[in-house]
């Protein structure tokens, strides 16, 4: 599908970012990815906005694959959106029966009419052909966009729920150990789900405000007419860059200090605490596993094991795995092989779900799921989606999970902490958004 690229150069990218996120969303279908120029290894632009659908696929979980495979080498062009963690139940043999309040479709991607990234102080648009003839008056419009708020038509706090109360929580995770001391799994990611009813947010400014707390290298804005997801994700699911397949898994945490001293000492207190390490480790002996399936024999490689990595809000146990694979290889075939990701399931991967599929009380959906995109030359990047907050406008239905992995030598008390720390960010700003 030919495109048409114009390229501007801008000296207020911060401002250009801003505007060019209020005047999207006078569209139906917006995508907004932003790396918040965070300083990474693996990056093919700053930000990247896709509008407006030339064509889409949308569906549940049934052949999903099979069919996203079809949209994707039938389009031979960008193709932006999700895979909902709930797609595992195409990989395998699983179902997902938990309460569901969003109803967002299990996959979906579009084929943008409107596409522009920002690479440094360049701002590059790719119009597609019927529309073209835009690229400059919508260059002079985004310039020229005032940045208005707009309340949300309710003044009314924001009542947050839990999905699980804290004796039910500290009850589940002794079942998860006790299935640990059984052999049933080594490690599980346990999710729970923080929610608002009858509840009204204005999404933009709620997603800026979560993206300035935590300004991480994954933060997405979805919208599709009135379901939202306000991504501020540290964490990159799979990334293909010509045959190279990169996966940097995240496990171990630790808040951020005000003293630097005491900072430094937390983050390396974290990258020698053995139990991080060893969740860490089994998540990458998993994820080289997974891309064993599909990578060309001895090309698997850790590229870096249990590097602590600094954000805003919290420091982060990463580790770096990366495979080649062969020309005749599928793309849409490392993705399945390798989804859900390993750090969101726990080892070994399908035990793991089945147990967490009983135990948690919320279809995860797109939580944990992936969000991303296919450029025309087969390459793709997907974040993990979490540290996110999710809305149907329409069902007035504000949703947040948080997890956390689950070892032998997990203390249930510390566990409930960790969670109520990577929820923090969310219940702040739909408390102090306006």
């Amino acid at each position: 599908m030919q495109r048409t690229t114009r390229t501007f150069s801008i000296e207020h990218i911060k401002d250009f970012k801003q505007n060019l996120l209020s005047w999207s969303q006078q569209f139906e279908t917006v995508l907004w990815l932003d790396s918040n120029n965070y300083q990474q290894q693996y990056a093919s632009f700053d930000s990247a906005l896709a509008i407006e659908e030339f064509t889409s696929i949308k569906t549940d979980y049934t052949n999903a694959f099979d069919k996203l495979k079809e949209y994707q080498t039938i389009t031979k062009d960008y193709i932006f959106g999700y895979i909902s963690y709930d797609v595992k139940n195409d990989v395998e043999r699983l179902s997902s029966n938990n309460h569901d309040g969003l109803d967002f479709a299990d996959l979906y991607f579009f084929q943008p009419q409107k596409l522009i990234f920002i690479k440094g102080e360049n701002i590059e648009f790719h119009y597609l052909k019927m529309v073209d003839n835009e690229i400059e008056s919508d260059f002079n419009t985004i310039c020229a966009t005032k940045i208005t708020t707009t309340p949300t038509d309710s003044d009314k706090k924001i009542k947050i729920k839990l999905r699980i109360h804290k004796d039910e929580y500290y009850s589940k995770v002794h079942t998860i150990l006790d299935h640990i001391k059984r052999g049933d799994l080594y490690e599980a990611n346990f999710c729970q789900e923080f929610y608002a009813e009858n509840a009204s947010i204005n999404p933009v400014e709620v997603y800026k405000h979560l993206n300035d707390i935590s300004e991480p290298p994954f933060a997405s804005f979805l919208k599709m007419d009135h379901q939202y997801a306000l991504c501020a994700s540290p964490e990159r699911y799979l990334k293909k860059q010509g045959l190279k397949i990169i996966s940097q898994p995240i496990k171990g945490t630790a808040k951020r200090l005000i003293s630097a001293i005491d900072d430094d000492k937390i983050a390396t207190d974290l990258s020698r605490d053995i139990k991080e390490r060893a969740e860490n480790v089994m998540i990458v002996d998993l994820v080289r596993n997974d891309l064993s399936k599909t990578a060309k024999i001895a090309t698997v490689k850790v590229e870096e094991l249990c590097k602590v990595y600094s954000f805003k809000q919290v420091h982060q146990m990463v580790s770096t795995v990366v495979s080649e694979i062969d020309t005749t290889t599928h793309p849409i075939e490392t993705l399945r092989s390798t989804f859900p990701m390993g750090s969101m399931t726990g080892a070994p991967k399908v035990s793991a779900m089945k147990i967490i599929e009983k135990l948690e009380e919320t279809k995860r959906g797109l939580y944990s799921g992936t969000i991303g995109y296919f450029t025309p030359e087969n390459d793709f990047d997907f974040n993990v989606v979490i540290r996110s907050i999710l809305y149907n406008e329409e069902k007035k239905y504000i949703s947040y999970s948080v997890g956390g992995a689950i070892t032998e030598k997990s203390i249930v008390e510390k566990e409930y902490e960790e969670c109520l720390l990577k929820a923090k960010a969310m219940k702040y700003v739909l408390q102090n958004s306006k």
